[in-house]
């Protein structure tokens, strides 16, 4: 049986452990920030406390990579020049 590539740790691809990815950036950011407050809380059981982990470092990647292209197309179309934000 031939082996599958795993993900690497900063791939933000959905593993049988992570789930699913969310379909938007903002959906993705919500989770995160339940599964931060639930990990502060530190009212999570042990055996949960990895699965969490692992999937809030899957939805900080995934979060991190819808930022990055917006940015990306951001500086497209200022045409690599970011303007300062004139205050009024």
């Amino acid at each position: 049986m031939p082996k599958v590539p795993s993900p690497s740790p900063t791939s933000p691809a959905a593993t049988p452990d992570t789930g699913p990815l969310p379909a938007s950036y903002e959906a993705g950011l919500q989770e995160l920030e339940q599964l931060v407050a639930e990990l502060e809380s530190g009212q999570l059981p042990l055996d949960q406390l990895l699965g969490s982990y692992q999937r809030g470092a899957a939805l900080l990647a995934f979060c991190r990579d819808k930022l990055q292209a917006v940015e990306d197309q951001i500086k497209v179309l200022d045409a690599g020049s970011l303007k300062a934000w004139a205050a009024e």
